[in-house]
């Protein structure tokens, strides 16, 4: 009875701090949109249904389990949000797979995708032709973002996060002068004030933290 008991506290405290977790990080962290968020949910679930069954390991070892992954995530999260490189680093960035027209062949190797793979994401979004393809981006959660000739509408988000997208800088060959001075002309001190950039037709339209 007394194992029972552990057992149900161990379970209650566990769906607490994902609440908890889920307050503090957001949904977006349990519908993962990166390899490390997924890679959170794994850990947290292994913590929770390994431990509330081992009677070895007391309710207070599992509280502190818990508060000590929920900080790592919190440095991992500051650290993302905060430092380009350390995004890039864990989460990775969107891989250009196929430039007007032309597969980039060593790129798709080096990230395991078959040429039957591309061709079967490009038809899942109405694509049968690769020469009909401006740009093709492999993004981090593994879906494929198709750009293709005569896509007006299209809008690249040029700034995240206060970060700036320096592939998509590239794509549209501008630099990081141009956009700096861009971002200054519309009333912002800086790219880190902007909480969202979007190129669209030629133009950049901004979104910030606070003007």
């Amino acid at each position: 009875m007394l194992i029972n008991a552990t057992l149900i506290i161990k379970l209650v405290v566990g769906i607490a701090f994902l609440i908890v977790h889920i307050n503090l990080f957001g949904k977006s962290n349990l519908a993962p949109t990166s390899a490390m968020d997924q890679i959170q949910n794994y850990v947290l679930g292994a913590i929770i249904g390994g431990v509330i069954y081992n009677d070895q390991i007391t309710v207070l070892q599992f509280v502190f389990v818990l508060i000590t992954w929920m900080v790592l995530c919190m440095i991992i999260k500051f650290c993302k949000e905060h430092n380009r490189f350390a995004k890039k680093l864990i989460d990775g960035r969107p891989v250009m797979l196929i430039s007007r027209g032309k597969v980039d062949v060593a790129t798709c190797m080096r990230n395991g995708i078959s040429a039957s793979d591309l061709m079967l994401k490009l038809r899942s979004q109405g694509v049968y032709e690769t020469s009909k393809v401006l740009k093709a981006y492999f993004e981090q959660n593994g879906q494929l973002t198709v750009i293709c000739y005569g896509d007006e509408s299209l809008r690249l988000p040029i700034i995240v996060d206060g970060q700036m997208d320096t592939d998509v800088l590239d794509a549209i060959g501008r630099d990081k002068d141009w956009l700096e001075a861009e971002v200054k002309r519309q009333g912002y001190e800086g790219v880190n004030g902007v909480y969202i950039g979007e190129y669209v037709s030629n133009k950049v339209e901004l979104t910030g933290y606070a003007k």
